[in-house]
């Protein structure tokens, strides 16, 4: 049986009120090292820090050195791992304090190890992936992708290969340019009215939307603290219609922009726990994010309703023709599952065992996708989040309810506090 986050998290609170004042003062001076130290990592690392809202007096005032000190960095990780570790295996330690120990912990074994990649020193994809994210991820051989390319191959319609009965189906789904403000602002204010009406969301919560170029991700959440988003869109290739429904959920309501709003409010405006201030792109904490957030789009739209949402209010409001729409809903349906291909793509780059002709052909064969590369080169292993992560996120949330309704629950205590990703894998009989 798992232990539910839900009633955990009841014990915690009855634990906080008589949490003693020296181990309380002790783990805030460590959380305010840690997020002193993940900043100083962003000052050689530009893409380690992805969200800071807390006291501008933490923020690295240092001179970067020529030299990136990948070896002081680990030391001073070391310590406060020990430090930590300390406090967590204390038998009088407040339960509080003991989540708050290892959840800080598991974000600096993460740490150590984007230290070691910037400075380099590389592991294999397993050990990286596991040491920023906290699990280990499943590996698909070629087989398991052919067995969903075949269902796929007999879902699209028309003659000619794959490949070209898959573009002609997509073309007749593409946003124009000029409707895509609107067939945005839609989708997002509809999956915003959804998550509102589960979720108590701060009054003055509030978001910005910009197109933007040339970059390796379709979307992205700039949350910038005080329960304010900017969330930017790429245009650089065509946005089909289902994407714009996965983009506001997934960046917007009830994925990135809710996540880091309900972290700031619970936990660091009403509990003052500072390391939560800091948002470490390659952490376990990333793991939750990004699996939550696109668990988050069956979790606004579940089932026919992303159908029906598509067919009946974006692709007229797109100026599209619905004709055809079934296919396309059953080739995303199975599209999705192709994603993991991504993540053998990447364990190719990480270990270096495929070249760059094989990851190609693989992206082109078993992804059916050929914009990856730059995405997985820059953020290597990072991919597992999108696929392992929602999985994960799914099989607990339903395993703590019922029915689509019921799942709210536990989705929203998961998005308002400091969950370990391993703790929330079935136990062990």
């Amino acid at each position: 049986m798992r232990k539910s986050i839900f009633y955990m998290m009841v014990s915690v609170l009855f634990f906080a009120a008589c949490q003693p004042k020296e181990v309380k003062k002790s783990l805030n001076d460590l959380a305010i090292a840690y997020v002193r130290l993940g900043l100083e990592i962003g000052a050689y690392d530009p893409v380690f820090v992805d969200a800071y809202y807390g006291p501008d007096s933490l923020k690295f005032r240092g001179q970067v050195a020529d030299t990136f000190p990948h070896e002081a960095l680990r030391a001073r990780v070391s310590e406060l791992k020990a430090n930590l570790d300390a406090i967590a295996s204390e038998s009088t330690s407040p339960e509080e304090a003991v989540m708050r120990a290892n959840w800080i912990s598991s974000q600096l074994t993460a740490f150590d190890r984007r230290i070691r990649i910037v400075a380099e020193d590389y592991g294999t994809f397993d050990e990286e992936a596991e040491d920023l994210f906290g699990v280990k991820i499943p590996s698909y051989d070629s087989a398991h992708f052919i067995a969903l390319i075949d269902d796929l191959d007999k879902t699209l319609p028309g003659e000619g290969s794959l490949q070209e009965r898959e573009k002609a189906l997509t073309a007749r789904f593409a946003i124009p340019k000029e409707r895509m403000d609107t067939v945005f602002q839609v989708a997002i204010e509809a999956a915003r009215k959804i998550t509102q009406e589960r979720f108590d969301l701060p009054p003055e919560e509030t978001f910005t939307l910009e197109y933007v170029q040339d970059k390796t991700w379709s979307g992205y959440n700039w949350y910038q603290g005080g329960y304010k988003s900017l969330i930017q869109i790429n245009t650089d290739h065509p946005i089909l219609v289902d994407r714009v429904i996965d983009l506001a959920c997934h960046e917007g309501y009830p994925g990135h922009h809710v996540y880091n709003m309900m972290l700031e409010k619970n936990l660091y405006v009403d509990k003052g726990w500072v390391e939560i201030s800091l948002y470490p792109l390659f952490s376990p904490q990333s793991l939750i994010a990004e699996g939550s957030a696109n668990f988050g789009i069956d979790m606004a739209f579940p089932g026919e309703k992303f159908d029906e949402f598509a067919k009946e209010v974006l692709i007229p409001l797109a100026g599209l023709d619905t004709a055809g729409s079934g296919a396309y809903f059953k080739y995303i349906t199975i599209k999705e599952k192709l994603n993991y291909a991504r993540n053998e793509a990447a364990r190719g780059i990480v270990n270096g065992s495929m070249s760059q002709e094989e990851i190609n052909h693989w992206l082109e064969d078993y992804a059916l996708i050929t914009t990856s590369v730059p995405f997985i080169k820059k953020y290597r292993t990072y991919v597992v989040n999108y696929n392992y992560g929602k999985d994960l996120v799914k099989d607990y949330i339903e395993s703590q309810s019922e029915t689509t309704d019921d799942r709210w629950v536990p989705l929203g205590q998961l998005l308002s506090n400091p969950v370990i990703p391993k703790d929330m894998l079935p136990k062990k009989e």
